[in-house]
C-alpha cells in the first residue's frame, strides 16, 4: 500500500533553514504531482506548495520567496526547502501525494 512518511522537521530560531522530505513508497510516484501543507493550532490546514509530476510549481503568496519545493523521481522523494523562517511558520506540515497523506513533522519557529 501506499506510505508517506515526513522527516526534517525540527525547532529553529527566527531566520533559519530546515529542509523537509518525505519518502513515497507502493506507488509510481513519478506520474502524479505533490504538494506540502501545514496546519497551525487552531487553524485549517493550508497549501504551502505544490509541484506537478512536470515540475511546474504553486506557492502561497505568504512563502514565496522563501520556501523551495522539489522533488527527486528516482528516490521517490518530495522536498520542502524552507530558508528565512518566521513565526508564523510553526505548523505541522504534511506532505500528499495524490489522495494520500503522510503523519505530518512538526516545524517551530522560535523567537
Amino acid at each position: 500500500q501506499v506510505q508517506l512518511v515526513e522527516s526534517g522537521g525540527g525547532l529553529v530560531q527566527v531566520g533559519g533553514s530546515l529542509r523537509l522530505s518525505c519518502v513515497v513508497s507502493g506507488g509510481t510516484f513519478s506520474l502524479y504531482g505533490g504538494a506540502w501543507y501545514r496546519q497551525a493550532p487552531g487553524e485549517q490546514r493550508e497549501l504551502v506548495a505544490e509541484i506537478s509530476s512536470i515540475l511546474n510549481t504553486n506557492y502561497a503568496d505568504s512563502v514565496k520567496g522563501r520556501f523551495t519545493i522539489s522533488r527527486d523521481n528516482r528516490k521517490n522523494t518530495l522536498y520542502l526547502q524552507m530558508n528565512s523562517l518566521k513565526p508564523e511558520d510553526t505548523a505541522i506540515y504534511y506532505c500528499s501525494w495524490r489522495n494520500f497523506w503522510g503523519q505530518g513533522t512538526q516545524v517551530t519557529v522560535s523567537s
